[in-house]
C-alpha cells in the first residue's frame, strides 16, 4: 500500500511525458522488488533458518521436535531427512503465501477493479500540459487490465524466487563436485529461471495505466500462462532438488546473503532514480505547497522499502534466536539482514529526535495561541483552564502540516542506515558484534546492544500492532486515526502494486457518478453534493467524472476538506491548485468550512481570486467560550466532527439551495403505488 501511494505521488509537470512514465516504471519496478523480498524473507525462515540449518543439526533438532521427521539424526535418515527434500518440504510454506496473495488479489479484482465506470467520451485534454486532472478521465476508475497483468507478473515472481532458492541450493553442491547430469540439468533449470524473470520485469515495463478510456481488453493467455509456467518450474525444480545426492550435507547458510545485498543495493538506485525524475518533473511547474518540493514519492518508496528491509531482517533475527536457544547451534540468517535489524534503535533515536522537535514546535505554538484565543472571545469571563485547553487543540492542529518533516527526515535515515548496513555487511562478512569486537569496547557495547535490541524490537514492534488493532474496535479515537491512514491508502488504484488493499474508490466513485448522472438526466435539475473529510475528496472525484453540461449544475459543500491541505500537498499531480482551480470553475458553486482546531481539513486555498469565494472565514471551535443561554453546558471542542451542528452549514447549505432553486426539478406526478412496499429509502 505504502509503495502504491508513491506512484500517485508524482508532481505536476508540463511537457515531460517520457519523464512521467519513466516514474511509473520506477514505482512498478520498486513494487516489484518488495515482492520478491516478502517471498525472500519467507524463504529464509523457512528454508535456511528451518529446514536446513535447524532441522540439519542435532542440537536443534532435538529442540524442536515437530521437527523431527526432517532431522537425519532424528529420523534415523528417514526418506525426507536429505536437505534437497527438506527444502522442499519447506518450499510449500512461501509458495503458500504467494498462491493465498493471488488468491486474495484476485478475488477483490473481480469485486472492485471489474466494476466499469460510467461510459464516456473523453473531454479536452487532460495531460500534464493542462490544468486538468487525470480523475476527470474516462478510464481512471477502472484499472481491470493492468491490476490483472501486474497480478501475473507479481506471482511468477513470487514462484520463481521460491524456485530459484532451491535450484541455486542444489547447484551449489553440484558444482562441487556432485553428478554430471544433475549438473547440467540444473544450469537449464537456472536459465529456464533468467528467462523467467526477464519475462516478468518485460510484464511489469511493458504498460502501465490505460485512463483515456474503458480498456476492456484484458491479456487472459498471459495472466494465466505466466503464473502457471513459473508454477511447473517450481515444481520441476523441486523434483530437480528431491533427487538422491550422496554426500550432501547441510552445512553454513544457503547460497542467499547475495541475493538480499542485490536486492538492497536495486532499492537504492532505484529510489535515487525516482528522486531525479521527481525533480525534473517539480522544475517544469514548480509549486512550493507541494510536499517535499516534489520529493514525496521518492521519500515515500523508501519508506516502503526500509519497511520491507527492516521487517525481513527483524523476523529473520528473531526466528533465529528463537529457534538457536544455546546461541551457538546455527550460523543464523545473511549477514545483511542482522545488521538491517541492528539499524532499528539508531532509527528509533532519529525518530524520537524528531517527535521531540515537534513537541517543542508545538508548545511554541500553544504558547502564541494563548493570546490569540482571548482576542477571538473578547468580553467572555476569563477560564485558564479552557483557554489552555483551546490553544493546545490549535497547536496540536498544525502538527498536521509538519508531517512532509517527519516524513523526509525518516527517509533520508532509513537511506544512509540502509547504506551504512550494506557496506558494513559487505566489507566484514560478519555480524555487528563480532565486526566491532576488535574495537573499543564502547563501539562493541553499542553493537551489541543494537543487534540484540534489533530482533527483540522487531516482536515488540509485532504485539504493539495487534494491540493498536484491537484498540481500534473499542476506542474511537483509534479508530479514527486508523480509520484517516487507511481510507487515504486505499483511495487509490492499484498502479503500483497488485497485492495491495483493493481501492474502495473505484466502486464508490462510479456508482456516485451514476446515481448523479441518471438523476440530473431523468429531472433535468440540479443538485449539492455535500462531503466530509474523506467525502469531500469522493465528491470532486465524482464530479471529475461526470459529463460537462452535468457538472455545471453541481453545488459542492465540503466541511473538514483535507483537499489541499492533504491531497493537494502529497498528491499535486491529481489535486494541485490546478486541478482544484478548474474543478471551481466546471462546478456551478463551491463553498468549503474548515476550523482551527480541525488537524485534517483545512482551507482550499484556490490560486488568484477565486479563494475567498470558496473558503468561508474558520468557523469558530468551540461555539461558546463560556457559559450562555444558547449553551448552558460548556461548547465541546469539535475539530474535526460534528460540522453539521454548526449554524455556519445551515447558512451555507441554504445558500446554495437558494442559487439552484430556479432550476431545481418539480414534484413528479402521481403514478400508481407498486404491488410491493416500498423501503422507506430517499435518494439524495
Amino acid at each position: 500500500m505504502v509503495v502504491n501511494l508513491a506512484h500517485w505521488m508524482r508532481p505536476a509537470s508540463r511537457g515531460r511525458r517520457r519523464t512521467v512514465r519513466c516514474y511509473g516504471l520506477l514505482v512498478r519496478l520498486t513494487g516489484l522488488t518488495l515482492t520478491v523480498l516478502l517471498v525472500a524473507a519467507v524463504c529464509e525462515v523457512a528454508l535456511d533458518l528451518t529446514a536446513w540449518q535447524c532441522a540439519g543439526s542435532r542440537v536443534c533438532a532435538e529442540r524442536h521436535t515437530w521437527l523431527g521427521f526432517l532431522s537425519p539424526d532424528a529420523s534415523h535418515h528417514g526418506w525426507w531427512s536429505p536437505p534437497g527434500r527438506r527444502l522442499a518440504v519447506a518450499a510449500v510454506i512461501p509458495a503458500a503465501l504467494t498462491w493465498l496473495l493471488w488468491y486474495l488479489s484476485r478475488r477483490t479484482w473481480n469485486a472492485y477493479e471489474s466494476q466499469q465506470p460510467l461510459d464516456r467520451l473523453p473531454e479536452a485534454a487532460a495531460d500534464e500540459d493542462t490544468d486538468h486532472t487525470a480523475l476527470d478521465r474516462p478510464g481512471f476508475w477502472y484499472g481491470r487490465r493492468l491490476v490483472a497483468r501486474l497480478r501475473a507478473a507479481h506471482t511468477a515472481a513470487g514462484l520463481l524466487t521460491v524456485s530459484a532458492a532451491l535450484a541455486a541450493a542444489a547447484a551449489r553442491f553440484d558444482r562441487a563436485g556432485g553428478p554430471t547430469a544433475l549438473g547440467d540439468l540444473g544450469l537449464l533449470l537456472i536459465a529456464a529461471h533468467l528467462a523467467g524473470a526477464v519475462m516478468v520485469v518485460w510484464v511489469v515495463c511493458r504498460r502501465g495505466r490505460s485512463e483515456i478510456r474503458l480498456d476492456r481488453h484484458l491479456d487472459a493467455h498471459l495472466v494465466r500462462r505466466l503464473p502457471l509456467a513459473a508454477l511447473a518450474l517450481l515444481i520441476l525444480t523441486a523434483a530437480h532438488a528431491c533427487w538422491a545426492r550422496p554426500g550432501w550435507e547441510s552445512s553454513g547458510r544457503l547460497p542467499g546473503g547475495t541475493a538480499f545485498g542485490a536486492l538492497a543495493l536495486g532499492q537504492g538506485a532505484l529510489v535515487v532514480a525516482l528522486a531525479v525524475a521527481a525533480r525534473l518533473l517539480h522544475a517544469t511547474r514548480p509549486d512550493r505547497r507541494s510536499a517535499l518540493r516534489g520529493l514525496g514519492g521518492p521519500a515515500v518508496a523508501m519508506l516502503s522499502c526500509a519497511l520491507g528491509g527492516v521487517m525481513s531482517g527483524g523476523v529473520s533475527q528473531r526466528v533465529s534466536d528463537w529457534l538457536d536457544g544455546t546461541g551457538s547451534a546455527l550460523p543464523g540468517p545473511p549477514v545483511l539482514l542482522t545488521w538491517q535489524a541492528s539499524v532499528i534503535p539508531s532509527l528509533l533515536v532519529v525518530l524520537l529526535v524528531l517527535c521531540g522537535h515537534l513537541a517543542r514546535r508545538a508548545w511554541r505554538l500553544r504558547r502564541a495561541e494563548l493570546a490569540v484565543v482571548s482576542l477571538d472571545h473578547p468580553g467572555e469571563p476569563e477560564d485558564p483552564a479552557r483557554t489552555h485547553r483551546i490553544a493546545t487543540t490549535r497547536a496540536m492542529a498544525t502538527l498536521t502540516d509538519r508531517a512532509p518533516l517527519l516524513v523526509g527526515a525518516t527517509s533520508a535515515t532509513t537511506l544512509l542506515l540502509g547504506a551504512g548496513a550494506l557496506v558494513g555487511a559487505f566489507t566484514t562478512d560478519l555480524p555487528p558484534d563480532d565486526a566491532a569486537r576488535p574495537a573499543f569496547a564502547l563501539v562493541h557495547g553499542a553493537a551489541q546492544a543494537s543487534q540484540a535490541l534489533g530482533s527483540w524490537l522487531i516482536g515488540f514492534g509485532f504485539i504493539l500492532f495487534v494491540t493498536w488493532g484491537r484498540r481500534a474496535y473499542k476506542d474511537p479515537a483509534a479508530r479514527r486515526t486508523i480509520g484517516i491512514l487507511w481510507d487515504v491508502g486505499t483511495f487509490w488504484p492499484r498502479a503500483a502494486h497488485p497485492f495491495a488493499p483493493p481501492c474502495y474508490a473505484e466502486r464508490a466513485v462510479p456508482d456516485l457518478t451514476w446515481r448523479i448522472a441518471t438523476w440530473t438526466r431523468a429531472t433535468g435539475g440540479r443538485l449539492v453534493l455535500s462531503g466530509h473529510s474523506q467525502g469531500s475528496v469522493l465528491a470532486a472525484a465524482a464530479a471529475w467524472q461526470l459529463p460537462a453540461p452535468v457538472r455545471a449544475r453541481i453545488a459542492l459543500l465540503t466541511y473538514g476538506c483535507p483537499l489541499e491541505r492533504l491531497y493537494g500537498r502529497w498528491f499535486p499531480a491529481h489535486f494541485g491548485p490546478d486541478a482544484l482551480g478548474a474543478l471551481h470553475r466546471d462546478v456551478d458553486c463551491w463553498r468549503n468550512l474548515y476550523r482551527l482546531t480541525d488537524p485534517i481539513g483545512g482551507p482550499v486555498r484556490l490560486p488568484g481570486g477565486c479563494g475567498p469565494e470558496v473558503d468561508r472565514p474558520p468557523l469558530k471551535d468551540p461555539l461558546s467560550y463560556g457559559r450562555t443561554a444558547t449553551h448552558p453546558l460548556p461548547a465541546p471542542i469539535l475539530g474535526h466532527s460534528d460540522y453539521q451542528a454548526d449554524p455556519a452549514f445551515v447558512e451555507e447549505r441554504a445558500r446554495l439551495l437558494a442559487r439552484l432553486a430556479p432550476a431545481l426539478p418539480g414534484p413528479r406526478p402521481e403514478e400508481p403505488a407498486p404491488a410491493q412496499a416500498d423501503s422507506g429509502r430517499s435518494s439524495p
